[in-house]
């Protein structure tokens, strides 16, 4: 049966992977792929690529000397304007525009040659940076969306990889100090892989199948999700199946056993994550929806592999794979003093102090959100400035008078003259210059006397919009699709949160039979969430310079953390609730589940905050953002919540925590003669040595 089992997987790899393969090349990554399909800007995007010679990619070039310009700069300047005129199909002469000062003039350059291909733009881009060179003080920068378009997809390309193998050498690492043990980390590391590929198959497939948008951050994000969730499953199945192999004389009867110990508690874990990812389906933002679908193939890979390929390469594996600390068949671990059981203890002596402590300690962390600045600009969104950003800011800086980036309205071609008339007739509008002309519309460019992505420019945008829409026009362009992102952000944190909480409410419920336990669950993970965001607000700015918050972190960082964090939750509680079937008092039956499971979700806390930390080494500032919360959160809710309050809740709730459930009736028990004295179920427990089992029961010695 186990050499089935591997030889579908082995089968199923090389079917699927070349199809894992092509995931890289599905990706989007414009801003526009982001956007829900109901925007303004996203209608001019679609009407733009209908005009003739489709997609346009706009540059600006940049020359600039401090001191000014001298006659060469400028003979330079149009020399080399005049050669990307010569070598590329450009929709118009390029026109230099001097500053006020004389530092600096700058050729919008736009061309329709490389339409919708992204390889395309990105040559044409390169080509005109090849032939735009400064020296001997002369600085020139090529800037625009279509350079910012390429140097945000060359960071994508790179994350992948980057992405995978920083992941696995963190995840290899840890792996080996809990471990300890030369082989038993590749096991785990091995299957992970193979669940990534499958997963990477499977978005493939939802890509090619169903449409779904795949963008660079939901493919990173995946990647995380089958690591850091999978080897926590691995840590949980490893953990019991050990524990099996001193009972069981065959690997096989252990790992069966492992299996129905500690599967219900994976599969409800996996199934939180799943259901709370699919809630994003109901986003309107286009990205967001569909990471729910790429990051659930993601979490389902995981679980498939780690409860049906782990558990056949462990048994043919045999005992010797934990090898130098073999399980041998009837013997006892070697007894430890418990970390876990000491701080139970502790917490259990004053639970409502510790409760009441915590739960302070949490809201004034919590407070942090309202230091978060406001949504995060494009020329602010990378860790390592690319030249497309440093143009943007040269360009805002010698050219305060106008916007360097042109707003781009969309018209019907039969009223085009009076929506020119419309724009020029709009407050803090300096110039509109018409376009091209199709398909029925007309392209408008509209440059404002506002900055990019500042606060009178939102207004100038909303007063064209409010204005030109009797007419039928849209308005677009890069800053109008950063505000169209900012508003579907927050109409979906108001769709999205309400469903993933009663999603994972109703899983929970099924699981633990009760209502208040759930509630308590959910309670301290939406605690958690909020803290580890005010973390952040007290440190994006403050100590890593950031400029502000990418406005999805929000609402990614509460499905991840929720969905995620609870699973934590499940483990303790599942415990805990077998324990109490079996007439544990609720404090021994918490200290129990304490005690047992204690060393296994913080491994699996540390392994799965690790994972997410990698995002921090990426030169997005959005990424980075996510992966520190989410990270944070992780370890608040493993060390914190986990250990202190829901056990001391626990505790002070005893048996009105399964409440309505059949365990917050039941009587206490009589207390029964035993060895010459009358014991209670619960101190015999307590009496009785015990064999950790996290995720499945505790087998008394």
């Amino acid at each position: 049966m186990p050499w089935a089992v591997v030889g579908l997987w082995l089968a199923a790899l090389v079917l699927l992977g070349p199809l894992a393969g092509k995931f890289a090349g599905i990706q989007q990554n414009r801003a526009v792929d982001y956007l829900p399909d109901s925007a303004d800007s996203t209608q001019v995007a679609r009407i733009q690529d209908r005009l003739p010679g489709g997609e346009s990619t706009d540059l600006v070039l940049v020359y600039h000397r401090d001191g000014g310009l001298t006659d060469a700069d400028r003979r330079t300047a149009a020399e080399q304007v005049a050669e990307v005129r010569g070598a590329y199909d450009l929709t118009g002469e390029p026109r230099g525009v001097p500053s006020e000062d004389g530092s600096t003039l700058m050729y919008p350059v736009s061309s329709t040659q490389p339409g919708q291909d992204e390889e395309a733009r990105n040559a044409f881009v390169d080509g005109v940076r090849e032939v735009a060179e400064g020296g001997g003080g002369l600085s020139v920068e090529v800037g625009g969306p279509g350079a910012l378009n390429t140097d945000m997809g060359k960071v994508f390309e790179t994350i992948d990889g980057t992405l995978l193998l920083a992941t696995l050498a963190v995840v290899t690492v840890l792996l080996i100090l809990i471990y300890r043990s030369p082989f038993l980390w590749l096991v785990p590391l091995a299957v992970a892989g193979v669940a990534a590929a499958v997963s990477m198959a499977a978005g493939y497939g939802l890509h090619e199948l169903f449409d779904v948008t795949v963008t660079g951050q939901s493919g990173g994000v995946m990647t995380v999700l089958v690591l850091g969730a999978g080897t926590d499953y691995a840590l949980l199945l490893i953990a019991r199946y050990r524990e099996e192999l001193r009972r069981h004389e065959r690997p096989y009867d252990a790992m069966r056993t492992a299996l129905r110990g500690c599967g219900p508690a994976i599969l409800a874990s996996s199934g939180t994550v799943a259901a709370g990812l699919l809630c994003l389906l109901a986003a309107d933002l286009n990205s967001s929806r569909g990471m729910g679908p790429v990051g659930m193939v993601g979490v389902l890979a995981a679980l498939v592999a780690m409860t049906t390929l782990l558990p056949a390469v462990l048994v043919l594996l045999g005992r010797r794979v934990f090898w130098p600390l073999i399980p041998a068949f009837g013997s006892e671990p070697k007894a430890r003093r418990s970390l876990f059981a000491a701080m139970g203890t502790s917490a259990t002596r004053r639970p409502v102090t510790v409760l009441v402590g915590g739960g302070v300690l949490l809201g004034a962390l919590a407070l942090g959100t309202l230091n978060l600045s406001g949504s995060i600009k494009q020329e602010d969104s990378f860790t390592e400035r690319p030249e497309s950003i440093s143009a943007m800011r040269t360009l805002a800086r010698e050219y305060p008078e106008r916007s360097s980036r042109p707003l781009t309205v969309i018209a019907p071609a039969d009223r085009a003259d009076g929506v020119l008339d419309r724009a020029r007739a709009t407050d803090e509008v300096a110039e509109v210059a018409p376009g091209r002309s199709g398909s029925g519309w007309t392209e408008i460019a509209v440059f404002t006397t506002a900055a990019p992505e500042t606060p009178a420019e939102t207004r100038t945008i909303e007063a064209l919009r409010a204005g030109l829409d009797p007419e039928g026009a849209y308005v677009g362009g890069p800053s109008a699709q950063q505000i169209d992102l900012a508003d579907s952000e927050s109409r979906d944190r108001k769709v999205i949160v309400p469903l993933v909480l009663a999603a994972v409410f109703v899983i929970l419920v099924g699981l633990l039979r009760g209502l208040v336990a759930p509630l308590l669950l959910l309670a301290a993970v939406v605690a958690v969430w909020g803290a580890a965001l005010g973390i952040g607000g007290l440190v994006f700015e403050p100590v890593f310079g950031f400029g502000g918050t990418d406005p999805g972190l929000g609402l990614l960082s509460f499905v991840f953390l929720v969905a995620l964090g609870v699973d934590y939750g499940i483990f303790l509680m599942h415990r805990m609730r077998e324990e109490s079937v079996k007439g544990a008092e609720p404090e021994a039956a918490a200290l129990t589940a304490l005690r047992t499971t204690g060393g296994v979700i913080a491994s699996a806390g540390v392994v799965l905050a690790a994972t997410f930390a990698v995002l921090t080494t990426l030169p997005l500032v959005g990424l980075v953002e996510l992966g520190f919360v989410i990270a944070v959160g992780v370890l608040l809710d493993t060390f914190l919540v986990r250990t202190y309050l829901v056990t001391t809740a626990s505790v002070v709730l005893r048996r009105r925590v399964w409440w309505p459930g059949r365990l917050s009736r039941a009587p206490e028990l009589p207390v029964v003669a035993e060895g010459g004295g009358l014991r209670s179920p619960a101190e015999r427990g307590a009496a009785a040595p015990t064999r950790a089992a996290p995720g499945g029961t505790t087998a008394r010695s």
